[in-house]
């Protein structure tokens, strides 16, 4: 076994080098750098831990493919006068081409615990000034996600993580004043508004009786944003008006049979108020008391929107006619495509993917819509803060395809929209249908005593506040500063679930399921039962350093939360390592209707159900409605009044 640290460069032969000759091409182009003459792109490996004879196979089968690739050992020429740059992710972010490396080798080698980065290294000649050299460099390194390297080979690949500090407590919040906590709000960064943070701090003074924890504040950020209670669609419409315009008669008459149906269907519920999620759920609300949704699934999971459908089935003894239910699901993911395009397009399909399949169903269709501003503008007209809208749409459109051919996806439909309106907002949806057949979906409430088990990817930093990040308003600094907002999507650990779920064995010990989406363990867990202990001591981690905070609401991908009854726990731990999927027990639904969670041994959360559920401060809003369409005030674009864009299509919606 070899401890130094072993380094190979890769690099496409001169016929399959597209990726360099595109890259060069956007320079010329696009950046306007007419000296430079070549440009060569090289994948660099280095390697720690590896037996001799592993790494000399790896070399010709996993690091690269001999008929298209040139391998060089341990360092590379350099032509003199060339400018050479290595580009490698940040400290944390999922590095997919070196874990997928690491699973090859494990496969040569099953008692292999190598460990391997990666990077990209261009090399760049012809007259290239300092000036545009760093403009290439600025359009390769996207700080969200990368940074620049160094060309030395390290003495070692091990991370020395510092040790996490214990949680804060923030003593004396609840008799702080006004003034005090005004200024203690802002400086945490919060998605929630003041008027939220008062209820905070009236609830732990009289219900509790002490002072909050870091944790506890995140959590309730991350349970009351946008992302996760869609805080601005419950806001209480208090008053609204129609502009003079064309669509004024039409929407007058639309909104007075929206009234009409709410004095109809809440007659005796005084508690109902207008909202933007009232409007939006009134028609079927009204269907259903006619009785005409009759096929609608009612469950208490939050999953993708199911109905039942009779098909006929055949299993090799002629066609059987049974219940099927059908999966719609869509997901918006406007911020992260905006600040990290690759990842964000490639996150959005993949957390559409995963409320279907925490339903038990499998996603055989997509759809994708997108909105960006004129991509072929010059990079000089780039808003101040923002990435261009080449590098958006086109990283975007790569992050897309990318995820959805890796767990084998057909997208139908693929539209992009062009207009002035999204040049401060990007707009990313992905959608997604599903299937599962109805006799192997156990839909049951968990009970005190049973287990939850965590299954699938590791957590890590990546995507910490991603829900809290899309209720925030941005900034010319948001890019800078929002890069662990951004989830990494792990395709082949999401397709290792679909293939767990689809299995009727594993479906009908599954009691509940919920996928770590936005606000992670504290809410994909937090919404299993009223009653939870979670030991976050036992959630599995990428690298070590992490702290409770961390622990309790990263939004790391591919990660579902399975309840199971205590005597199941052992058949689901057993199948998932058929799968090679991670399966562990982090939690016990009790008694008690409070939300808990544990770390080093003490509770850093530990809130009730009803706090929980509150949403927040009770918020009200009068809104106008332009006679031209256009929703303003807090309904306006994109939804709130810090983040008003220019009139136009809403990024948002």
């Amino acid at each position: 076994m070899s401890s130094k640290v072993r380094r190979v460069y890769v690099e496409k032969k001169p016929p399959y080098a597209v990726k360099a000759g595109q890259r060069l091409e956007e320079i010329r182009t696009f950046l306007g750098v007419k000296g430079i003459t070549s440009l060569r792109l090289l994948i660099r490996y280095d390697c720690e831990d590896i037996r001799d004879d592993v790494f000399e196979t790896a070399c010709r089968c996993v690091f690269s493919e001999p008929p298209v690739d040139v391998l060089f050992r341990d360092s590379i020429a350099i032509p003199e006068g060339s400018r050479v740059f290595a580009v490698e992710a940040l400290p944390g972010q999922f590095d997919q081409r070196a874990d997928s490396a690491v699973q090859c080798i494990q496969l040569l080698n099953p008692d292999s615990n190598v460990t391997i980065r990666t990077a990209e290294v261009y090399i760049l000649e012809g007259a290239i000034s300092d000036e545009e050299f760093a403009r290439i460099k600025k359009d390769v390194i996207n700080p969200v996600d990368s940074r620049e390297t160094s060309m030395e080979i390290p003495d070692t690949l091990k991370m020395d993580y510092p040790e996490a500090p214990d949680v804060r407590i923030f003593a004396g919040f609840t008799g702080m004043a006004e003034k005090d906590l005004q200024d203690l709000y802002d400086s945490l960064g919060l998605a929630m508004t003041f008027r939220d943070f008062q209820f905070i701090q009236d609830y732990f003074k009289n219900e509790e009786h002490r002072d909050p924890t870091m944790t506890e504040i995140r959590v309730l950020d991350t349970y009351w944003s946008d992302h996760c209670r869609h805080t601005t669609f419950a806001t209480e419409i208090t008053d609204v008006t129609f502009d003079d315009g064309y669509y004024k008669v039409p929407m007058e008459t639309t909104f007075q049979s929206y009234q009409d149906s709410r004095a109809e269907l809440f007659k005796d519920r005084p508690d109902k108020y207008p909202c933007l999620m009232d409007l939006a759920l009134i028609g079927a609300r009204k269907l259903k008391a006619e009785g005409k949704l009759t096929d609608q699934e009612e469950s208490d999971e939050n999953n993708a929107c199911s109905v039942v459908v009779p098909i006929e089935v055949d299993y090799g003894e002629g066609p059987v006619r049974e219940e099927w239910l059908l999966f719609f699901k869509n997901e918006t993911h406007n911020h992260p495509t905006e600040i990290e395009p690759f990842g964000g397009a490639a996150t959005c399909l993949g957390g559409a993917i995963r409320d279907p399949l925490s339903g038990r169903g499998y996603v055989y269709q997509a759809m994708r819509v997108t909105g960006a501003a004129d991509p072929t503008r010059p990079v000089s007209e780039t808003l101040e803060g923002k990435l261009p809208q080449k590098k958006l749409v086109t990283g975007a459109a790569q992050g897309y395809s990318s995820y959805g051919n890796q767990i084998g996806l057909a997208t139908g439909e693929v539209t992009e929209f062009y207009h002035p309106g999204y040049v401060a907002k990007r707009m990313e949806i992905g959608a997604v249908m599903g299937a599962a057949a109805r006799k192997n979906v156990i839909r049951e409430n968990s009970a005190p005593g049973d287990v939850i088990i965590l299954l699938g990817g590791r957590t890590g930093r990546d995507g910490m506040g991603g829900a809290t990040g899309a209720s925030k308003a941005h900034t010319e600094k948001s890019l800078s500063t929002c890069g662990a907002e951004v989830q990494k999507g792990n395709a082949p650990t999401e397709r290792k679930l679909q293939r767990l779920f689809r299995r009727p064995e594993v479906s009908h010990i599954i009691k509940k399921c919920n996928d770590f989406g936005a606000g992670g363990v504290s809410v994909a867990i937090g919404e299993l039962a009223d009653g939870l202990q979670v030991n976050l001591d036992l959630v599995p981690k990428k690298y070590e350093g992490l702290d409770g905070t961390e622990l309790a609401i990263s939004e790391s991908q591919e990660r579902m939360a399975v309840v199971v009854d205590p005597k199941d726990q052992e058949t689901l731990l057993r199948y998932a390592a058929e799968e090679n999927l991670e399966a562990t027990p982090v939690a016990v639904v009790t008694k008690e209707s409070r939300l808990v969670l544990n770390w080093r041994g003490r509770a850093i959360v530990d809130i009730s159900r009803a706090f929980l559920n509150t949403n927040g401060a009770h918020q009200e809003s009068r809104g106008s409605c332009g006679g031209k369409g256009l929703f303003r005030g807090l309904y306006g674009c994109p939804l709130r009044p810090e983040r008003l864009l220019p009139e136009g299509p809403c990024g948002a919606l």
